[in-house]
């Protein structure tokens, strides 16, 4: 085995280096976006909430062969876990986070507790003074470090360290592309504190080889509202994946939470660990349907020709409502519109002003459209569309998307995969007497989300992502998304609660409406 100090000789000569295969084998847990290393496998069908059920394997009906061949195409698409939402199921990792004593110390929900009687803090705040104050130590050869992602030098230190060894697929062929302007949005909401973007370096050359973040969000669980941090990013240099550097990173920026008073998280996994509060699983549409057959990432199944997967696929050329982006006179009544229909789900993200601006506004890049590319302003990270009402001027509905490709290593032909998220979204249909139980509020929002396909196939994304989340359930079969075999579960820091709707119906709430929280 090789030691520390060789292993670090091998880091300062090989920044850009590829690691083989040995080097790869295990995947580094996040504590968002994690991946995991698995071959290429077909993605399992799943029947969502909404979904009619499926029909046996073998000859199809020719009335219902058009139905059957795009639940095939679908359910059978070999995209890789890249495409498919950063996730990997949960438990499945060689060296995943459950694996260590670590969260037995921490104020989490343990594994096989029951549901707590009352939602609460599990242990007190703090004052400041009772915080530790000194930062905690680190192996040997290795220093702290605060980002600033103003600056371009560290941007782009966090971007290569994130490009070169965050989540990739299991044959090293694509990598998450994060580009400066995406770092930007995600990591400086307002209210951020930049010693929140916490660091790892080699002493010697100052390299960057580990990173965690943590930016500020107001949340409602339930029927409670609290500040809290949203943990993310967690990264480790695969040469370093042995020297256990997770815990102490997760501990570092905990230090630094607390000392701004603030003593909850949120925060994902694709693994399990204690205690998820919900749990939710990845959705797919194909938009490039070509593309995606040119470089591996989906098959034309049995019963189905490429011509007609891409037919059968195709979107229309243009919105079905007046949509039109987003505009700084238009933020008011979004968050309004925002604020109102979050109360319809267990966990939300509560949004300032400010915060609207930001998350819906800022990310939009600048310029015109098609400066950028076709569908696309200069630098645009985000799309956010919505329908105004003529006469009175307010918004009715809004839908938001997040772009984050990766790049394609060995394809002759193509660079980069496009791929889209769906972000949040709101009708003021739900807010109408019986529109949910009459069907009204389903039929609205399927026409919206199909909008947000429309404007994600106009910037020429190729894969457009969801998760069970929200009113999302009842809407992916329609518009003919197929199930992934990503799962993500949620966490909540120093926080009871019980089982929130995501996968399935909770406690009477149905599938989704327990997570109104989209994390990056």
């Amino acid at each position: 085995m090789a030691s520390q100090s060789s292993k670090i000789e091998e880091i300062i000569d090989t920044t850009q280096e590829q690691l083989s295969d040995s080097d790869s084998e295990v995947p580094e847990t996040s504590a968002s976006t994690p991946s995991k290393k698995k071959k290429k496998e077909e993605i399992q069908g799943g029947e969502g909430a909404c979904s009619a059920s499926k029909q046996a394997d073998g000859a199809v009906s020719s009335a219902d062969a058009n139905e059957e061949n795009v639940r095939q195409a679908l359910e059978q698409m070999k995209i890789m876990d890249v495409v498919k939402g950063k996730a990997g199921i949960g438990g499945h990792n060689k060296k995943d986070m459950g694996a260590h004593k670590f969260w037995a110390t921490q104020p989490v929900p343990q594994l096989g507790e029951g549901p707590p009687v009352d939602d609460g803090y599990i242990e007190p705040s703090k004052p400041r003074e009772e915080v530790r104050q000194e930062p905690y130590p680190l192996p040997k050869d290795f220093e702290w470090s605060t980002l600033d992602i103003n600056d371009p030098k560290q941007n782009k230190e966090v971007y290569d360290l994130l490009s070169l060894n965050y989540v990739e697929d299991e044959d090293a062929s694509f990598r998450f592309q994060y580009s400066a302007e995406f770092l930007q949005w995600a990591l400086k909401p307002p209210g951020y504190f930049k010693e929140w973007h916490v660091g790892v370096r080699v002493s010697s050359n100052k390299k960057l080889v580990a990173f965690i973040s943590g930016v500020p969000l107001t949340l409602r669980v339930r029927g409670k509202v609290f500040t809290a941090s949203e943990i993310n990013f967690l990264c480790i240099h695969k040469k370093l994946r042995s020297k256990r550097l997770a815990p102490v990173l997760i501990k570092e920026v905990t230090r630094q939470v607390h000392l701004q008073g603030i003593f909850q998280a949120i925060y994902t996994a694709g693994v399990v660990i204690p205690t998820p509060i919900s749990v939710c699983r990845y959705y797919h549409r194909p938009l490039n349907v070509s593309k995606l057959l040119e470089v591996g990432f989906t098959f034309v199944p049995r019963n189905m020709t490429a011509a007609r997967m891409i037919r059968m696929n195709k979107v229309p050329d243009t919105p079905t409502l007046n949509v039109r982006p987003i505009e700084e006179k238009d933020v008011v009544s979004v968050a309004d519109l925002f604020a109102k229909y979050m109360r319809r789900f267990d966990m939300v993200p509560v949004m300032s002003l400010e915060d609207v601006r930001h998350q819906f506004l800022s990310g939009q890049g600048t310029g015109k459209i098609g400066d950028g590319g076709e569908g696309r302003r200069v630098a645009q990270v985000t799309w956010t569309y919505v329908v105004e009402n003529p006469e009175t001027h307010k918004i009715t509905d809004f839908f938001s998307i997040y772009h984050l490709p990766s790049t394609i290593i060995h394809s002759p032909k193509h660079g980069t995969l496009e791929a889209g998220y769906l972000y949040y979204y709101a009708t003021d249909v739900a807010f109408e007497d019986g529109a949910d139980e009459d069907g009204r509020l389903k039929k609205r929002l399927q026409t919206l989300i199909g909008d947000a396909l429309v404007i994600a196939n106009q910037a020429k994304l190729d894969v457009f992502n969801a998760l069970t989340l929200m009113d999302n359930v009842c809407l992916l079969k329609d518009l003919k998304f197929g199930p992934g075999d990503g799962y993500l579960n949620f966490y909540l820091y120093n926080w009871r609660t019980a089982k929130l709707a995501g996968l399935e119906d909770e406690a009477g709430v149905k599938a989704g409406r327990g997570v109104g929280v989209v994390m990056l």
